[in-house]
Formats: structure tokens, C-alpha cells, sequence
């Protein structure tokens, strides 16, 4: 057995996900909030700042949505080290709160054959205690080696609202409207991990090594959460209320240490296009639209 098609479609059993104030404020510290200026960002890394609320990143979204706890469905038989994540969407129906609890359910959507390997995306929807939707997620995971063995999509709702990825993209032939310079830490990819992310692809050689990489790699969700930092703070004013959707492919791995370029282009009325590179040029994240007010 490879993939297991059959997964496909089939909603996972709901699993509770919690969070507090610390949560969110350690989330923002492992994308790099405060790092520069610890007196900048306040509202995202302190909760007990005069005159300031603490109030929750957009991108922290990702997380409240992975239903940790849940009994975990299997997709096949492979190497986890050959697993990389490939995209990542979220769509806010209204502002995360400081401390909440949410009930996610998890479908496969599609495992898809991409000749070398096989993309599989897998949509989270949480809803709020008494039953509202929070957010709507989906991740892609790029699984080396899986491919040749076809492609299965489930059908989707016809009154499904489209993920901001969905559109076509092409990078707009002018400079950027805004270009945010971030450096990661050495450590960041230790320091993110505390977040829940303990896949040893981020911090063990060895087991980076079975993956194909030189040294552990940045987890691709701290460069979306710098991303996501970049973003709010160019096109919201810095107010999460004002942040509705993102989305991102990434496209080369980063080492913590790097220095991370975001590049944003306005593209009309609420919504821009973005691209992730290192200083090099090399783009990190590709594809990249957000939705916000």
C-alpha cells in the first residue's frame, strides 16, 4: 500500500483544540514579533501592557485548526522524512480571541499524482463552542516518491467559498507596493517548535538528512507566520479584524538565520499578491494572496 485513496472525502472524527494567552504570545515570538524592537508588536507579545490589548496574529490561525489529540488517520505507507510541506491556506470568519476552544474536523480533499511525487490537501473547518465556523483551513503536503499512482479529488460543495489560492496568479510586472525585510534567529526553528510543531525534520541532522537536506530546515509555517507579520502590518494597519485570508506555496526551503524579503503587490480592492524570498532572491514562498479590508 501507498496513498490510501479511499481517505479521500471522508471527514475525520471532530477533535477539540484549545488555547490561552501564552499560547498566542509564544506563536508570535517564533515568528519573529518584537525581535528587532521589543517595544513594536506589544499587542501580539505581551498581555499586561497599559493601554494595550492583547490581541492574536491572523496567521496563529494554521494552528488553531490542526486537530491535535484526535486519533490521527493514516494516508499510507511512506517515509515521513520524505513528507514536505508544499501550501497553506486559512480563511478568518472573525478575529481570533485570546483563549478559545474550538471542535476541528479534517477531510482529505485530494491526493494528487504529480509524476515524482503526490500532493495531498487536507481541509480543516473549527468551529467556535457554540457551533459558529472560526476558521477554514487547507494544507498541502508534497510526498516525494508517492507519485505514478493516479489522482483522486473529492467534490466540493457548490456554495464553497474559494480558497484565495484558487484565482490565477502571475507576479505583476512593476515594483513592489511594500518590500519587508525580516531576519530570522540560528534558533528559530527551536524556538518555533514549542508552538507544537515537533516534526525532527526542524531540529534533528539526521533525520534531515534522510529528507534530503544538508542541515535541519525552518519549518515552512514560520516563514508563512513571518509572512503573514509582513502583511498585516503593510495592508491592515496592524489590525487583525481587517486580515481575511491567505494563501501560500512554498517553493524552496529556508535555514533559520536567513533573512526573509516580502515582497507586496495591491492588486485592487481588498487584496493583494505576495512573494517570500530570501536575500539571495531565492523565492521561499510563491503564489501568495491575501485577502483583507
Amino acid at each position: 500500500m501507498a496513498l490510501d485513496h479511499t481517505l479521500v472525502g471522508v471527514p475525520g472524527e471532530p477533535a477539540t483544540r484549545s488555547w490561552d494567552s501564552t499560547d498566542a504570545l509564544l506563536y508570535a515570538l517564533g515568528v519573529g514579533a518584537g525581535a528587532e524592537d521589543p517595544l513594536q508588536e506589544l499587542a501580539f507579545t505581551t498581555e499586561n501592557t497599559q493601554g494595550v490589548p492583547q490581541q492574536v496574529l491572523p496567521t496563529f490561525a494554521v494552528l488553531a485548526a490542526q486537530a491535535r489529540g484526535g486519533p490521527r488517520r493514516k494516508l499510507g505507507d511512506f517515509d515521513p522524512a520524505r513528507l514536505v510541506h508544499a501550501e497553506q491556506s486559512f480563511r478568518l470568519h472573525r478575529p481570533l480571541p485570546v483563549a478559545g476552544t474550538v471542535t476541528v474536523t479534517s477531510t482529505v480533499t485530494d491526493m494528487l499524482d504529480k509524476g515524482k511525487g503526490a500532493l495531498v490537501r487536507t481541509e480543516s473547518r473549527a468551529l467556535d463552542t457554540d457551533g459558529r465556523p472560526l476558521i477554514t483551513a487547507t494544507s498541502g503536503a508534497f510526498i516525494m516518491g508517492e507519485g505514478g499512482a493516479g489522482s483522486v479529488s473529492a467534490e466540493r460543495p457548490p456554495d464553497d467559498e474559494p480558497s484565495p489560492g484558487d484565482l490565477p496568479w502571475t507576479r505583476p510586472d512593476r515594483e513592489p507596493d511594500h518590500r519587508v525585510v525580516y531576519r530570522t534567529r540560528p534558533d528559530q526553528a527551536l524556538l518555533y517548535r514549542l508552538s507544537g510543531d515537533r516534526n525532527p525534520l526542524h531540529s534533528d541532522p539526521a533525520f534531515a538528512a534522510r529528507g534530503g537536506f544538508d542541515r535541519p530546515i525552518l519549518h515552512g509555517l514560520c516563514t508563512y507566520g513571518f509572512t503573514g507579520r509582513a502583511l498585516l502590518h503593510t495592508l491592515c494597519d496592524s489590525d487583525p479584524a481587517r486580515f481575511h485570508a491567505m494563501y501560500g506555496r512554498f517553493s524552496r526551503p529556508v535555514h533559520p538565520g536567513d533573512v526573509l524579503v516580502v515582497n507586496v503587490w495591491r492588486d485592487g480592492e481588498g487584496r493583494a499578491l505576495f512573494q517570500t524570498q530570501t536575500e539571495n532572491g531565492t523565492v521561499v514562498i510563491d503564489r501568495g494572496v491575501v485577502q483583507h479590508s
